[in-house]
């Protein structure tokens, strides 16, 4: 913002100077070439009425010495003619006298009594000012003057000026440029320091408020209300954030403690209440999971959010290594296949806990004998795919609100593993989305951002789409 106010007042600047310099560099040229063109014509005159007067009384070996004179103080041209045209006097030392130059419109129309004042280019190619005056008594005309003074004069007094006013414009620019930087630095201080503070807002701690004390009122005002509502929020994140983590803590407690008193309670009741029992204990199961799983994500919003690079297919190889035995004690076989992963963008940690939260999903719905099937796309893309009893359209739609379940559930889940993997996905910023699955199940899609590899790295070679399913069956063999 800096750099477009200081271009703006300079813009500015230069419109305001452009408006003024030009128009007074024009006038002075034309002033300057209008006093030089009144010169030549008034000095053409008066030696019209000396040559005219020496023509008259016959002195004619007096002109060459008023012309050389003339153009020796002046370093002008001056060539006199008689009342024929014929060349009397040429203060060029290569002139010729004696030829006639009687057609030559400027003489011709001066030996008509019509004086011609114009600017014209000499044989040398060479811009001067033209000035030929009848050389006359009354109505008698004796002869005819030309007067010839180059522009060279005018033209580097001229370019002089419109040097000036450049020189004098760059200094009022660089004036400009420096009370003009000053300025914008002193309006846009507050905002620096603002998006600073946004920034560590956005990462979830301002240890640095922004400046309330420098820049213009309204942005004063401005840092002093961000402040104070990033204050007031940063405290009701924290209690919140205090809340969850605290209740869910202290409750795991007295949930032990209530489950352990229900499970001495069986020896002492009558045989028709244990199954009333069993319930009530698998209820105080679930709550702890559920206090587990608001642990968790209080915990969540509390760690760092900034992604790093991590080995798609390193992590999956590990999280399925660790979930094969209890799939084969479910009779589940895992399936991975697909093109290499390579390296996604995910905050520490998270794509572990995505992988295990759904395959934890994935395991409370597939029957016996099915298959869970891991399979990884181009894109950083991982699609989890089962053969349960899938969801409709509309379960999917509310399947990441926290605590929903649905009403068909057939597993004690808590409503909390879903939102706690969008969290995380969203979070190392990718998407996940549900789809259903060919057959029956469900499809669980997720897309990271993909990351550059590492310098000179050779892409790993894609595995075996059966690889995994026959470990997956022989694991499932020995536990059965």
């Amino acid at each position: 913002m800096t750099r477009r106010l200081l271009l703006s007042y300079l813009a500015l600047a230069l419109l305001v100077l452009a408006a003024l310099e030009i128009p007074l560099g024009y006038v002075y040229a034309r002033g300057e070439t209008s006093r030089a063109s009144r010169a030549v014509e008034r000095d053409a005159a008066m030696l019209a009425e000396v040559t005219e007067e020496n023509i008259e009384k016959g002195r004619l070996d007096a002109l060459p010495d008023v012309v050389g004179d003339y153009a020796d103080r002046t370093g002008g041209h001056v060539v006199v003619t008689d009342k024929q045209g014929i060349v009397l006097a040429d203060s060029d030392s290569d002139g010729r006298t004696g030829i006639s130059l009687a057609t030559q419109p400027d003489i011709a129309r001066a030996l008509n009594n019509q004086p011609t004042v114009t600017t014209t280019t000499d044989e040398a190619g060479r811009d001067v000012l033209s000035a030929t005056m009848p050389g006359s008594s009354g109505t008698t005309i004796r002869g005819a003057l030309r007067l010839t003074c180059p522009l060279d004069q005018v033209s580097n007094r001229v370019h002089r000026i419109w040097g000036a006013l450049a020189l004098a414009g760059a200094c009022i620019l660089a004036a400009v440029a420096l009370v003009a930087f000053s300025l914008a630095r002193w309006i846009t201080r507050p905002l620096r320091t603002l998006e600073a503070a946004t920034t560590q807002l956005a990462d979830g701690h301002l240890a640095q408020p922004p400046d309330a004390t420098t820049g213009p009122p309204e942005l004063r005002r401005l840092a002093t209300s961000f402040t104070h509502t990033a204050t007031r929020l940063q405290h009701l994140l924290k209690a919140q954030q205090a809340f969850a983590s605290e209740a869910s803590h202290q409750l795991k407690t007295p949930l032990t403690a209530l489950r352990l008193r229900l499970e001495n309670f069986e020896p002492y009741l009558d045989p028709r209440a244990h199954g009333s029992l069993e319930e009530a204990v698998g209820e105080v199961e679930r709550l702890g999971r559920m206090v587990q799983g608001l642990l968790a994500l209080a915990r969540l919003e509390n760690a760092a959010t900034n992604p790093e690079a991590v080995e798609l297919d390193a992590v999956l190889a590990d999280r399925v290594a660790m979930w094969e035995p209890l799939a084969a004690e479910q009779s589940v076989a895992l399936d991975t296949g697909g093109p290499p992963g390579g390296r996604v963008w995910a905050i520490p940690g998270a794509l572990e806990q995505i992988i295990d939260n759904l395959l934890a999903n994935a395991l409370r719905v597939s029957p016996p004998g099915t298959t869970i099937a891991l399979r990884r796309a181009p894109g950083g893309e991982l699609h989890v795919v089962d053969q349960g009893p899938g969801m409709s359209d509309t379960d999917r739609e509310r399947a990441f609100d926290r605590f929903w379940r649905s009403s068909d559930s057939h597993h004690d889940g808590t409503g909390l593993g879903l939102p706690i993997v969008r969290h995380l996905v969203e979070a190392s910023g990718g998407t996940i989305t549900l789809h259903p699955a060919p057959g029956t199940g469900l499809d669980a899609r997720i897309r990271l951002r993909p990351a550059p590899a590492r310098p000179g790295e050779v892409p790993p070679r894609g595995e075996d789409f059966g690889s995994r399913r026959t470990r997956g069956r022989r694991t499932q063999a020995a536990g059965r």
